[in-house]
């Protein structure tokens, strides 16, 4: 939810992950990738990447709102030990509030390769600045509807941000696609081309 809501704020920044944004990344993934899922809540966003080729090797939350997410905090997270095949990525839609947010950046883009959905205004502001070293790309996404059954999307453009360990020069930016836009989940996997991020 964003910073300009009137809503009541959910606990833990708990936002369900809806389909939309998904498609939007798929171009920027390999056509199967493995990952984990730190934020993971109720999984929404596992189903929804499943569709897209993703296997979720390991996803935990503070609170697990299903049998395969365990109890944990990704803040302190580490994962798994000596897995059969190392992680592509990490991928979540984490917590906004910002004294998490960017801990987390460092942290999860220190183990990993890390995609984080969250507002595409963080980037512009001064308080990005000692992290935007570590975003590789930002994949604009739009306005969002995270409630729901509700008329609504949310009041911010939200974007998907590429994190690395390792400094980067210029951050590359990409702008949204309608193709993408259009794929459901009924219809199958998304079509567009792939990249190895």
């Amino acid at each position: 939810m964003g910073k300009r809501s009137t809503f009541k704020r959910r606990k833990n920044d708990l936002y369900r992950t809806p389909w939309d944004p998904v498609p939007l990344l798929a171009p920027h993934l390999p056509t199967r990738f493995r990952y984990a899922e730190p934020c993971a809540g109720n999984g929404r966003l596992i189903d929804h990447l499943r569709w897209i080729g993703g296997t979720c090797t390991e996803a935990v939350d503070i609170n697990p709102g299903r049998g395969d997410v365990t109890q944990g905090n990704a803040l302190h997270w580490t994962p798994t030990a000596k897995p059969r095949r190392p992680l592509d990525y990490i991928i979540t839609n984490p917590p906004w509030s910002r004294e998490i947010l960017h801990p987390l950046i460092l942290r999860l883009s220190g183990l990993c390769p890390t995609w984080l959905l969250f507002d595409a205004d963080w980037c512009h502001t001064l308080q990005a600045q000692p992290y935007l070293r570590h975003c590789r790309k930002i994949v604009s996404v739009g306005r969002v509807k995270w409630i729901e059954g509700s008329k609504h999307t949310g009041k911010d453009n939200c974007a998907w941000h590429l994190f690395t360990a390792g400094s980067h020069g210029r951050t590359e930016f990409v702008g949204r696609s309608d193709a993408a836009q259009k794929t459901t989940p009924s219809a199958g996997r998304t079509t567009s081309s792939r990249s190895q991020s």
